[in-house]
């Protein structure tokens, strides 16, 4: 497991910067949590979004329920309507990290799309680790095509090997 230092400062960005962050489960890094919080950036990852659904009841989160439910994942086509609704819902101008999403090369593109029809563009992409030690298609983690997606568009920021740490 590594773990991540300043390595992904943020100073310099502004509260507009749209940012991905793929990493290991859990929660963000605590220096990039409040380094996002200090510019007002919304952090929200896809696991958020589908239980708000769940716990308001709406139709997505029923749907998001019953899957759950079943011990399946949250289809692809539902999660994505999840994303949708939060993406369409802020303002063009405020700021995100999105951690955990995108997760397929499938999700990446649309999310791209969505981008493009708004005229927005990404920031940068966070990537704790390695492209290649990220587990394939997880909800946690970008599998390596996403990251090799976004290093093709020059928005992929990844560590320098010395700046992981064995924790």
């Amino acid at each position: 497991m590594a773990a991540i230092s300043l390595t992904f400062s943020l100073s310099g960005l502004t509260a507009g910067a749209k940012l991905l962050y793929f990493g290991a489960a859990g929660p963000l890094p605590a220096d990039l949590a409040i380094e996002a919080r200090s510019l007002n950036l919304e952090h929200v990852s896809p696991e958020m979004l589908v239980h708000q659904e769940i716990c308001r009841g709406t139709p997505l989160g029923q749907q998001a329920a019953q899957a759950r439910q079943r011990g399946a994942a949250v289809s692809d086509q539902t999660l994505l309507a999840i994303l949708r609704k939060w993406f369409w819902a802020r303002k063009p101008d405020a700021g995100f990290l999105l951690a955990g999403f995108p997760a397929t090369l499938l999700h990446a593109r649309v999310f791209d799309e969505w981008l493009e029809a708004r005229e927005e563009t990404l920031t940068g992409c966070l990537c704790a680790e390695s492209p290649s030690a990220l587990a394939p298609a997880t909800a946690d983690a970008a599998n390596p095509a996403v990251a090799e997606h976004y290093r093709t568009l020059g928005l992929l920021w990844e560590p320098a090997p010395s700046a992981l740490a064995p924790v």
